[in-house]
This record gives structure tokens, sequence and C-alpha cells, in this order.
């Protein structure tokens, strides 16, 4: 039914859809339905009695700062400590260099805002996360994708990519969402000198990157780039713009991001922040800085790793066990992710209704394959559920898939 507002909407809006895991959850939200459809922490491990102690300290020494207007670039204290967590693994950077955000989610949404025009081409793997796609699709990007395998984007597919002139690369390197799977030390400085080649910067996105369960730390992209361009004069000039957030080695609910970036790209972030919200949060800030002194978050890492990577291993010895052999997945390194991959003839879109009839829901991996492809492929969670829930779950899972393909063996 026409509304006398459905000619007022800006032509972006065109653009615009719900996000397909948002639309999930609701579904997902009845009673005793074991979901492995959103990349939700497990909740049990938030540290509530952290978080209760440092907010009664911050209102009883800091509350006039804490509830008060603040800069846009974000509260010092909490860049100084972002800074020197950075320089632990390699890189110089000031505060001047980082910019808090309202998670990375909006460190997304500005960063479009900043570099995007209509039409403009980003170079992404495929599958990619969500998340970037709809901040970015109201900006009218378009989008030119390179494959993956076990080890990442397929660098010897990226030059052809390249060519066609993108606006700015956008990686993540660390157990990506939605595949699970890391980009190997070869490709990630292969990546670098081609994008140096073709004059192309590099959005690094990395939420999960300290969250690793077997293997070794790899550097990030953005330390790469710094060795790879260190002109010995400790000035941040890289090629490549960081993204990370608290919300997955803390809580989601503070809503509390950061970007790593020079100097003048974050003077053009600030000012387009200021028009979205005029900064993050000041309490928010001065929470996350107060509870993450002497040390807390290292610590609450550690509990964060032994946890998830407990729940990853349940995850895949369950595969093992009840999945039909016909279906194939990831075995990521770290992170809240792995992905499945069914026969060519299934669609995981449409096996997820026989699934929520089961009590049990995943994501289907269409949407993240933003050129298409990906039917028959699909993201499982296993950060969220209990072990208990995590066997019973894919048990579950596994019966409707081998219903399924059971069906198409008899045809």
């Amino acid at each position: 039914m026409e509304t006398p507002w459905d000619h007022r909407y800006a032509q972006r809006t065109q653009r615009m859809g719900s996000s397909a895991i948002r639309e999930l959850l609701k579904l997902t939200e009845k009673p005793n339905i074991i979901s492995f459809a959103g990349g939700l922490p497990a909740p049990e491990i938030f540290p509530v009695d952290e978080f209760s102690k440092a907010c009664e300290r911050v209102l009883r020494d800091y509350g006039a700062l804490a509830l008060q207007y603040s800069t846009t670039e974000g509260y010092l204290p909490l860049r100084e400590m972002i800074a020197r967590h950075t320089a632990r693994y390699g890189i110089t950077i000031t505060p001047e260099n980082i910019l808090i955000t309202s998670g990375s989610q909006q460190a997304l949404d500005i960063l479009g805002k900043v570099l995007i025009n209509p039409g403009d081409r980003i170079l992404v793997e495929s599958p990619t996360y969500l998340g970037a796609l709809q901040a970015w699709n109201a900006y009218g990007a378009e989008y030119v994708t390179v494959p993956m395998d076990k080890d990442g984007m397929i660098t010897n597919e990226l030059e052809e990519a390249l060519r066609t002139g993108p606006k700015f690369i956008y990686v993540l390197p660390n157990f990506q969402n939605p595949s699970g799977v890391t980009l190997s030390l070869d490709r990630r400085r292969q990546l670098l000198e081609m994008a140096d080649h073709y004059g192309v910067p590099i959005v690094e996105d990395d939420p999960y990157g300290q969250l690793r369960y077997e293997g070794d730390h790899l550097p990030s992209i953005v330390v790469l780039d710094d060795q790879f361009r260190n002109n010995g004069d400790n000035h941040f000039r890289g090629n490549v713009i960081y993204l990370s957030t608290f919300s997955k080695i803390l809580a989601p609910g503070i809503r509390l991001g950061w970007v790593i970036a020079p100097q003048e790209v974050i003077r053009r972030l600030v000012q387009a922040k200021q028009g979205t919200d005029l900064h993050t949060a000041t309490f928010n800030q001065v929470i996350v800085h107060e509870i993450s002194r002497e040390g807390f978050i290292d610590r609450h890492i550690n509990k964060i790793r032994k946890v998830y990577g407990e729940r990853r291993n349940i995850m895949l010895e369950s595969m093992d066990r009840y999945f039909p052999p016909e279906v194939d997945w990831t075995h990521p390194l770290g992170g809240l992710f792995l992905w499945g991959i069914l026969p060519e003839y299934l669609n995981s879109a449409d096996v997820l209704p026989d699934a929520v009839e089961q009590n049990v829901a995943f994501v289907p991996g269409k949407p993240f394959h933003p050129s298409g492809g990906g039917h028959n492929t699909m993201r499982i969670n296993f950060s969220n559920a209990t072990p208990e829930m995590i066997e019973e779950g894919i048990m579950r899972l596994g019966k409707v898939l081998g219903k399924r393909i059971g069906k198409k063996v008899a045809a």
C-alpha cells in the first residue's frame, strides 16, 4: 500500500536492504531452537563483575568527565592504550593515528561516506563480510571479487581484479567472517606488493585477530605494510587502514571499535563522524579504559580462547560424526565461524526451513557473495552455543542434510 512517504526517500535507499542475518535472527528467537546463525559471543563469559566495579569507580572518580560531551577522535587515554597495544605487534603509531568509533560497523559506514562515490569498484574476497556490503551499498559501491580457498584470498587471481581500477581492497585476513579461513603469510605479502604496484589502498578488518586457538600468530597486513614502507622516521604513513573492535574481546553491547590510519585519513573520518554522532559515548570509552587497566584484557582473552577453542573442537568433531560424507567444511584456526560446503545440487536457503523445523539454524551463504554464487554454502557459528547444544544441533543439522542428499540420490 502506497504511503505519502514513498516518494520522499533518497535514491540511495533503493540500494539499502535488511541484513539477511538480522532478519534470520528474528526467525530463530523461538524457544528451543539451537542457533548457529548469529556471530554472537558467549554471554556467560562477559566480564559482568569487572564492568560493575569499573562503573562504580568511574562514576565515583570521573563522573563529570564520563557523562560529558567529548572529542570526536575519542577518549585520549583509551587511544593511548590502543597505541601501546599496537606497538606490541611491531607498529609505531600515536593517538593521532586512531579514531574511536561506535563499533567497527560505524567505521565501515564512515569509510564509505569518505571514500566511495556512486559506481566506485571495491575489491573484496568472495565470500566477504555482509555488514561491509550493507554499509557500502548505500553509497553506490560496485564490487570486484576474488575467490578464496583454505589459505584465504587467491592472490594469483588478484591482478585481473586490480586492473579494473578498484577504489580500495577490503580484506579480513584472520579467521574471516564468514568462511573462518586465514590469509597465509605469503599471500599477505603478495597482496601488499600487488596493491602497491597498482596504487590501491587496503582496508584491513580484524575483529578476530586475537582469538587464535591453534597455530602461530601471523603479522597483520598493517604491520607488514609498515615494515614494507619503513623510512626510518617512525611516522605512520601506510597504505593500509586498519579496523578492530572491543566487541569480541569484551562485549558487543558497549559498541566500541577503532580505526588506525594515517593522520590525514583520520582527519577526514573525524569530519564524517561529527556529522553522524558527534562522538562515541564518553561513558563507554572511560569504562573500557578503566576495565582494561592492569592487564585484564589479556587475561580475559586467554579465557575466551579456551572456551571458544573447546567449542570449535566439539563442532568439528560433531560434524565428522554426524554430517554426510558429501558435505565439506573449513577448519578455522580461530574466530567464531566455520563454512559449510554442500553438494552443488543443494541450495542452503532451501535447506534452512527444514533445519528450523528441527529447531536448528544457520546462515545461508549466498548473501556473502556480492557477485553471485555460493548457493550451496552456509555459515555456522560455534561461539554462542554451549558444548551440549553444539553436539545436539550438529546432529539435527546432519539428519536434515542427510535426508536432503538422500532424496537427491534416490531421484
